[in-house]
């Protein structure tokens, strides 16, 4: 026999144990808890990799940094900017 608890709609048995709702409710946010942590681990990897790649170019390439683009543009600069905005795009996208 089942016995509705206040301001809650799910019921709770006698013996205290949810009903298979409930679990199938508990069941899909772990899953959703799980595919988030995956998906914020790729992409803390991913923006690792783009920082610390950057780095290891400015600091044992310079030479190719320093390659002009156009007049006070260097490739440097454009790829630092490119962090930058790779690192918006990625809080856009998991935010939304």
């Amino acid at each position: 026999m089942a016995q509705s608890v206040p301001g809650n709609s799910s019921s709770v048995s006698q013996a205290g144990r949810a009903e298979p709702a409930v679990d199938d409710r508990l069941t899909g946010l772990r899953s959703l808890s799980t595919r988030r942590w995956r998906l914020a681990m790729a992409m803390t990897i991913a923006m690792v990799v783009i920082y610390f790649g950057f780095i290891a170019l400015a600091a044992f390439g310079k030479g190719v940094l320093a390659i002009p683009l156009t007049e006070g543009l260097s490739l440097g600069i454009l790829l630092g900017a490119l962090v930058i905005v790779l690192a918006w795009l990625r809080t856009y996208a998991y935010v939304r």
